[in-house]
């Protein structure tokens, strides 16, 4: 008919309330998480950082170094050293302390240059050489020589292997770390020889750890690794009174005693180990090789810090002295690190969740109320009709 109006097709019948999905707590919950994020996902990061870092201790060591080293204690530890007549330790923190661009005073400087050249006189070079040479507990480079030299020719192991044997073979209290060292020490000379030094890295770490076990400065857990990896090394039955019967004026019979006690073919593990510590001797010195057993409590740990002192040379051993364990692992658990990144995620997750949600419920309020206004137009309508 004309004039007549047509009803509408309406979605939402006449008078039905459309409750709409609430939208502040939703708006609320994407807030706090916004918050959360802001501190959760900086140390997220950091940690993935951390992670991907893990097995490169020169960088674990300078991201540590940021906020541990600076002029107050570069001085401090500079004037410590001197005081214990350690002027291997003062140049080490001086070296460390240009290579950082870290501020020292002149005159403290010149005292460990005084200091340095003191140390290498020929004088006190000759008395620590004959006192590696007699002991085997090297303090300096010169006294590492005689060691070093001591045991290339067999002298120094041949001491340390009839002393321990004796007392093992005597029912007294033995070192046996000290005595498998030893012997492990006779049985590879002789390859030292034959491939004209190629074994040197691991016949110079031997010395070393030899020397830090009978001072005190191998730790205990990196001890008790190296007897595991002993057993099965060096025959201690047939080694009993072998080694006891061998005088040091019968370097042969020591030796050949040695060589029929111990395993070569079994010692990689052992050997791996001395070769770390020959490479921290060989670019960082004696006693940064010392601190390394000190600190390393594993095998992985030890490789560690050979990489450590291959990158950083002589400031080696100030990086040690400042950080410790530090400076060759991570100062948090790898747990901890996995559960900040997890934490991360989750927030990151739930934050856009909320976003996402907070979306659709405000575009539907929208949509709804234009539904809400088209209906009441077109009852409008339909009223007029």
């Amino acid at each position: 008919m004309p004039g007549r109006v047509d009803e509408p097709r309406v979605f939402v019948a006449p008078g039905a309330a459309v409750r709409p999905r609430r939208l502040a707590p939703v708006l609320l919950i994407a807030a706090v998480l916004a918050g959360a994020a802001c501190y959760v996902v900086p140390r997220g990061v950091d940690a993935n950082t951390q992670l991907s870092i893990e097995d490169d201790p020169s960088q674990i060591a300078d991201r540590a170094l940021d906020g541990a080293f600076d002029t107050t204690v570069a001085q401090r530890e500079i004037d410590a050293a001197l005081a214990a007549k350690d002027a291997d330790l003062a140049q080490s923190f001086v070296l460390l302390a240009n290579e950082r661009h870290v501020a020292l005073d002149p005159a403290l400087t010149a005292k460990v240059d005084v200091a340095v050249a003191e140390a290498a006189t020929t004088r006190h070079a000759m008395e620590s050489f004959a006192m590696g040479v007699v002991t085997g507990e090297p303090n300096d480079m010169a006294g590492f020589a005689g060691t070093a030299l001591s045991d290339l020719f067999v002298f120094g192991d041949i001491r340390d292997a009839a002393r321990e044997g004796t007392r093992l073979a005597t029912g007294q209290q033995a070192d046996e770390l000290v005595l498998g060292l030893a012997c492990v020490g006779l049985a590879i000379t002789a390859g030292t020889y034959a491939t004209l030094g190629a074994g040197a890295p691991a016949r110079v770490g031997l010395s070393v750890a030899k020397a830090a076990r009978k001072t005190g400065q191998l730790s205990a857990d990196l001890a008790a690794s190296m007897a595991r990896l002993m057993r099965g090394v060096v025959d201690w039955g047939r080694l009993k009174g072998a080694i006891a019967g061998a005088s040091i004026t019968e370097p042969a019979v020591a030796i050949r005693a040695a060589r029929e006690a111990v395993k070569v073919e079994r010692a990689g593990g052992l050997l791996n180990i001395a070769r770390d510590v020959g490479r921290v001797q060989s670019k960082a010195g004696t006693k940064a090789a010392l601190e390394g057993l000190k600190i390393a409590e594993s095998p992985r740990e030890m490789a560690q810090v050979a990489k450590l002192a291959e990158k950083q040379g002589g400031k080696t051993r100030a990086i040690l002295k400042t950080l410790g364990r530090g400076a060759i692992a991570l100062t948090v658990a790898t747990f901890d690190l996995g559960l900040w990144i997890l934490g991360a995620l989750f927030t990151l997750f739930t934050f856009v969740s909320a976003l996402k949600s907070a979306t659709e419920r405000g575009t539907q309020r929208v949509l709804n109320w234009r539904k809400n206004v088209r209906r009441r137009r077109y009852e409008a309508m339909a009223v007029r009709a």
